[in-house]
This record gives C-alpha cells, structure tokens and sequence, in this order.
C-alpha cells in the first residue's frame, strides 16, 4: 500500500508527540505534583490532539511504527487526564456518543471471538438437544420443561412482578457481563467456560422450545430485550479475552504494563454495556412477557438492534487533512 502521509504531516505533529512524553516522563520521575496547572491543562490538550493524530496514523498502513508509538503514549497519559477530569452526566453522554464506538472498533477483533464462541456453543447444544432431546435436562429445569410441554411460556409469571422481577434482571444481567469481563483475570479461560454457558443455554433452550412448537413464542420473547442484552453479554466477553490476551501475549511490553493497558482498553469496552443493559432489563420486565403482539415485539427488536449498529460502527469525521 502507498503511503498516504507525507513526511511534513509526521514532521509537524511529532513535536506535540515529544511534549507529551517530556510531560509524561516528568509526572513518571518526579510525581504529578511537579507539573504546574497550566502544563496539567496543557497535557490534556495535548491527549485530545494527539488522540486525533492516532485516528489518522492508523489509515495508513505504513505508519505502523508511529501508530504503534503514539499509541503506547496515549496508553500512559490516560489515567492522568481522566482521574483529574470531573465526572459529569455531559461528559458521559460525550463518551457514549463520540468515544465509545471508536473503543469497541479498535476492539472488534476480541469481540468478534467472543460472539463465535457463543454461537459455536449455542450451536452445538440446539445439535445435541435436537439428536438427543433428553440433553436439554442437563440445562432445563424439570419446571421449565413441565411449562413448556404444556405449551405456556414460563415468563408469564414476571408480568405480575414487573417492577421487582426488573430490578431482578438488570442486577443479573450486570453481574453476568462483569463476570465475563472480570474472568479475563484467569488467563481468559473463566471468559470462554461463562460464553460456553450462556451459548450452549441458548442452543439448548431454542432447539427445545422448537421441539414442543414454541420458537415463536421464544424468539417474540428474547427479540426486544435480547437485541441489547445478547449483544452487551459479548461485548463483556470480548473485554474479557482482553485482558486475557494482555497477559498471554504481552508483546513489546513488560508483562506489568500489558495487562495494566489490556485493563484500561477492556474497562473502558464494557463501561458502555450499562446503558444497554439497563434498558434491556426494563424491556424484559415490562415489554417482552407481556401479550403484546408478536409483530411488535419483533419490530422493536430489530428497531433496537439497527439503532446499536448504528451508534457501534458510527464513523465521525476527522478535523485532521490528510495530506497525499
């Protein structure tokens, strides 16, 4: 591939790229206290530009060296910027909005491996259930199965309980999706037997309901909330195997500082399941079991799931010219 910056572009941003790293390092030797206000707001400036110069290097592939440079001083000077950055409900809906789907983006790679093991499993366990119907057992209470031989869906009950069963659900949901994230800690192996669950639970479920002709039933029920729910689970699990892999491979790095970045990038992929999470738990609660029609039900859920799309893969446009 042609390169797409000149060397007059990589000449007149390096300098802000050094005054970083003399700030950086001096914080490093000597404390943040040594850095006086103005070169504190100076850094965060300086964080902001240089974030941008990143999203630039990266379109051209080869500007790795750089790229791979100006990214390991991100890495540094982010800590220090945002512990001194006042948390405001501004702030968090600027991060939602502009930062968060450039995140999950650079991201992609581990989240696209979370989503194939939970389709790899899911898979498999609706394979087995449908040769052998007795496997669901393993993963269906004799409840459900009782439910669902009578034809009824075990979820009608929470419509009674909407308010509490609610609050129920988006505890559970959250714990289900830090857990995920959290078990990256084991080297990613706790991420990918918690993925293994949740999929093979699906598989399970779906091809059981298939067999007493209640996938429509099933799936009207999981399309409005599990088209939030389903995908903030693997975003989790793909913040989950980055961690893993900042410890397994931890590259040009020590092992200490690859895991310390591998745990700033996952932290900051799963910050942005809360809000999903929290509106698929209201939907579960209140929408999905009610007697809504079914066609409503599947309109939300694809309405919701375009809307994620659209916010994950949204590309803003860059201030910076690149120059042929």
């Amino acid at each position: 591939m042609a390169p797409i910056l000149s060397n007059q572009w990589i000449a007149k941003r390096r300098p802000h790229w050094d005054r970083l790293s003399v700030l950086l390092s001096r914080s490093d030797r000597d404390g943040l206290g040594s850095l006086s206000r103005a070169e504190l707001q100076e850094m965060a400036l300086l964080y902001r530009q240089v974030a941008a110069d990143l999203s630039v290097l990266r379109r051209d592939e080869t500007a790795r060296t750089y790229s791979d440079n100006v990214n390991q001083l991100l890495a540094r000077a982010h800590h220090i910027v945002y512990s001194r950055q006042k948390t405001t409900w501004l702030t968090l809906f600027r991060f939602l909005k502009d930062e968060y789907p450039v995140i999950f983006r650079r991201q992609l790679p581990y989240v696209t491996a979370s989503l194939v093991v939970t389709i790899a499993w899911a898979v498999l366990g609706a394979a087995l259930t449908s040769a052998r119907p007795e496997f669901m057992r393993h993963f269906v209470g004799p409840a459900m199965i009782a439910t669902m031989e009578q034809h009824k869906m075990w979820t009608d009950s929470i419509v009674s309980v909407a308010p509490k069963e609610t609050s129920h659900i988006m505890t559970n949901n959250l714990s289900v999706s830090f857990l995920a994230f959290a078990a990256g800690i084991t080297f990613g192996v706790g991420t990918f037997f918690l993925l293994f669950n949740n999929g093979m639970m699906l598989g399970v479920i779906a091809a059981a309901c298939h067999q007493y002709s209640m996938s429509i039933p099933l799936w009207s029920f999981i399309a409005p909330h599990g088209s939030l729910e389903l995908p903030a689970i693997i975003i989790a699990g793909g913040a989950g195997f980055r961690v893993g892999h900042a410890m397994l491979f931890p590259g040009g790095y020590r092992w200490k500082e690859s895991v310390a970045k591998g745990g700033i990038e996952a932290t900051q992929l799963v910050a942005g399941v809360i809000p999903m999470l929290v509106v698929a738990g209201c939907l579960e609660g209140f929408f999905s079991p009610s007697h809504a029609p079914v066609w409503l039900k599947f309109t939300v859920g694809a309405l919701l799931f375009s809307l994620l799309m659209t916010w994950l893969f949204k590309r803003p446009g860059t201030k910076e010219e690149v120059k042929e």
